[in-house]
């Protein structure tokens, strides 16, 4: 059975009007940027912007939650490995492979004021899933102790993606991770006693 023509013109029509909100997020701020200036990116009518979104705010929520959803699956399939293997590397690799892959995108987000609530959201996700290794790794007595580390862990990691997308990526990928893990590791150390370890 073939699948309905119209789902597949909308899947298009809402990936185009993505591509152009993003290509011109790199030009100019979010605010000043407006549905016409979207539709025209993506040569269609204003009319066919609002089949699908309410607005230009509607339409960055919705790219935001797209990547988040992905990101949230990657690390669905790789924590029990994590959890097994005592180590960040199994859930981190895929997760910078993605970034890279979606490099422009996570470019034009972190610097953009206006998605500020991706990058919260994005601390969030990786918050709430690493929540539970802290606990299998280092049991500690007092939860407020794993809510700063995984806050601490997760803005270090935004930052440094951050900072090595600015840096053109001119850290090795190997080096990138390995750093990060020893940065994990080192943090960890550092905070939960050796009774708590």
């Amino acid at each position: 059975m073939l699948k309905n023509p119209e789902d597949r013109r909308a899947r298009r029509s809402r990936k185009l009007l993505k591509e152009s909100l993003l290509e011109l997020m790199k030009e100019k701020s979010f605010s000043e940027i407006s549905v016409r200036d979207i539709a025209d990116a993506a040569d269609m009518n204003r009319g066919t912007f609002y089949l699908h979104y309410s607005g230009t705010a509607e339409l960055l929520k919705s790219i935001e939650a797209d990547l988040l959803e992905e990101l949230q699956a990657l690390i669905d399939a790789h924590i029990q490995e994590t959890v097994a293997g005592g180590t960040v590397r199994p859930v981190l690799e895929p997760l910078l492979d993605f970034a890279v892959s979606h490099r422009e995108v996570c470019a034009v987000l972190f610097a953009s004021s206006e998605a500020s609530g991706f990058i919260q959201s994005l601390q969030e996700l990786i918050c709430r899933s690493g929540a539970s290794l802290v606990d299998r790794w280092y049991s500690p007595k007092d939860s407020g102790q794993t809510v700063y580390y995984l806050s601490f862990l997760t803005w270090g990691a935004i930052g440094l993606l951050k900072e090595w997308f600015t840096q053109d990526m001119a850290m090795p990928r190997e080096e990138l991770l390995a750093a990060a893990q020893r940065m994990a590791d080192g943090s960890a150390a550092e905070l939960f006693s050796p009774a708590e370890r």
